[in-house]
């Protein structure tokens, strides 16, 4: 049994740990994390996890960005704790972020990612929409908050400026 809440600053360096155990070391130099420089992460999205011992089992975050001249949000990254994969929790993270994405004013959701991983989520491969370099087009995906939030949706991804 896992208890999700927001993301606090509290937690913000128990979550960076569990990043740098999950991902390989260099995961901050990903072009995605040139979308996420000084740029706040989407609060309602930035979802934990815990355990029944309040250990934090899993992270997903979310962040504001653009692609051409429409908002959308990067998903990413999501983590789960190595003593914790397998059961489900990565996938319960993704599904409830997007559950809550849904009730709020956001119409779309882009990711870099495996899509046999992410295509049980609804997520679809994305054409036309340009990541910056080096990503890898084929694992630029998108899901629709609203319906056929996609269509016609094509640019260059660029990070989220107020204004």
């Amino acid at each position: 049994m896992f208890h999700l809440t927001q993301e606090t600053e509290a937690d913000w360096w128990e979550v960076e740990a569990l990043y740098d155990l999950c991902f390989a070391p260099g995961r901050e130099a990903l072009s995605s994390y040139r979308l996420r420089d000084n740029v706040p992460r989407v609060a309602d999205l930035s979802l934990i996890a815990r355990d029944e011992d309040d250990i934090l089992a899993g992270a997903i975050r979310f962040w504001p960005i653009y692609v051409g001249d429409h908002a959308a949000l990067l998903l990413g990254p999501v983590a789960v704790h190595p003593t914790r994969q397998g059961e489900g929790l990565g996938g319960f993270l993704i599904r409830e972020s997007l559950a809550v994405a849904a009730g709020l004013d956001w119409e779309r959701v882009i990711l870099v990612g495996d899509a046999p991983y992410y295509q049980r989520f609804g997520f679809t491969k994305l054409s036309g929409v340009t990541m910056p370099p080096p990503t890898n087009p084929e694992r630029v995906l998108g899901y629709d908050l609203k319906p056929e939030a996609w269509q016609g949706v094509t640019g260059d991804v660029r990070p989220y400026v107020k204004g």
